[in-house]
């Protein structure tokens, strides 16, 4: 048997390639086979662990299995009718106060983006909650430029640096 012979060294190449799959194959499954084994073991003693302490306090219930609660009928009625549950959100918006400055229409609508400050994204915003107007954003108090801030999500203390309200008044009575 020549080794420089093409199929002897096809052979051998397939001979050698099949031995090292061999031996890491089975490196691997013994490596893998014992790392299981440690971590079942592991958990078996968790396991036993609990149970004795649950034996110890009477507190403790120890259940193997699910409980099953039956939602429809045969029929594919639901077999109770759910309580509605009542959800109370302390994150609501504030509201505006619109007896304290005013209250306007599109029909009266100003261009507010002649304030500074105020691009066409913010108009769209104070629009969206009912300020069309000059006199309406002359008219701010302190807590409605919170609540406006907080509804259009805007950045606080912009509205005060710009001296929105000052402006607002310059521009009504031009």
């Amino acid at each position: 048997m020549n080794p420089l012979d093409r199929p002897t060294a096809w052979l051998e190449i397939f001979l050698l390639l099949l031995g090292a799959f061999l031996i890491g194959y089975f490196l691997a499954r013994y490596y893998y086979k014992r790392r299981c084994h440690k971590e079942i073991e592991e958990l078996e003693r968790e396991k036993n662990k609990y149970k004795t302490l649950s034996m110890e306090n009477p507190n403790i219930r120890h259940d193997d299995g699910l409980r099953v609660v039956k939602t429809r009928e045969r029929a594919g009625k639901l077999a109770f009718e759910p309580e509605p549950e009542l959800i109370v959100r302390e994150d609501l918006p504030p509201t505006l106060d619109f007896d304290s400055f005013g209250k306007a229409t599109e029909a009266d609508k100003d261009d507010l983006k002649l304030i500074s400050g105020i691009g066409p994204f913010i108009e769209k915003k104070l629009n969206g909650i009912g300020i069309y107007t000059f006199e309406q954003i002359s008219k701010l108090s302190a807590k409605d430029i919170d609540d406006v801030t907080a509804l259009i999500e805007f950045f606080p203390g912009r509205i005060e640096r710009d001296e929105w309200t000052k402006q607002a008044e310059d521009l009504r009575n031009k």
